[in-house]
């Protein structure tokens, strides 16, 4: 479930970013608190991440080549 900010940015629950860096939901919220991925707050207190800057960092690793 995407969602947007009031600029109609698009924002990314945690489930959303997980899936695309196959890691675990609580990997991101490390990955936020670390600082490496910058987050935003619901009003209810969950995390939205942006989904232009999860893009940018999922660009930035390197894909696995099949092995010859």
């Amino acid at each position: 479930m995407t969602t947007r900010t009031a600029d109609s940015e698009p924002l990314l629950t945690p489930a959303e970013v997980a899936g695309m860096f196959r890691v675990d939901p609580k990997t991101v919220t490390r990955w936020a608190k670390a600082g490496k991925l910058t987050s935003i707050r619901t009003l209810g207190g969950h995390r939205r991440y942006r989904a232009d800057e999860v893009r940018v960092l999922l660009e930035g690793i390197p894909t696995q080549r099949a092995a010859d």
